[in-house]
């Protein structure tokens, strides 16, 4: 898998026949070991989450390499008067780590996103202070570290200290230089 050709790399909505493919990252422990929801345990699980949650989401997003569902990522925007604002969350297979995939993803995502959502002009990250992979792909993907969020949220019973990222729709994303 060395030497992956990141022009592989596609965004598409979820279909029912990736479960296989979901399970095979969101049932992995060190895959979901920094998000929010619980490791899955069954396709039966797998099928669901995709039909009830990925499917109707606003800004969900599989991350595929050739047709092969390698993971995924998020927007979250939000309303009112925080319409401005919109929060992001990905997560990729343990097999693609250190690939380019996830950064490829994430600047796919900011070239698409502020046309899909014209009210959003910042996308914000949270993540962990001890998650140094995700901070660095963030980093890649042209986003800006605004600040470390002292005790801020529990993730899986631990308080954590969480850095908050951000792109502007007026940021440059950067080329691909991986």
């Amino acid at each position: 898998m060395e030497g992956v050709d990141l022009s592989a790399v596609s965004l598409r909505p979820f279909r029912i026949s990736d479960a296989d493919d979901f399970l095979s990252f969101a049932g992995d422990d060190q895959v979901t070991r920094f998000m929010r929801w619980n490791t899955l345990a069954s396709r039966e699980e797998a099928l669901a989450t995709i039909r009830d949650v990925c499917m109707p989401h606003p800004w969900r997003r599989a991350v595929c390499v050739g047709d092969r569902c390698v993971g995924f990522v998020s927007i979250w925007p939000g309303s009112g008067d925080d319409r401005c604002r919109a929060d992001i969350g990905y997560g990729v297979a343990r097999e693609w780590w250190g690939k380019g995939v996830a950064t490829r993803a994430l600047r796919m995502t900011l070239s698409q996103v502020f046309g899909d959502l014209p009210d959003v002009l910042r996308i914000q990250a949270f993540v962990g202070a001890d998650n140094k992979a995700s901070q660095r792909v963030l980093e890649k993907a042209g986003f800006t570290r605004d600040g470390l969020l002292r005790k801020y949220a529990y993730l899986k019973g631990t308080l954590q200290d969480l850095y908050l990222y951000s792109f502007l729709s007026t940021d440059v994303v950067p080329a691909a230089a991986d």
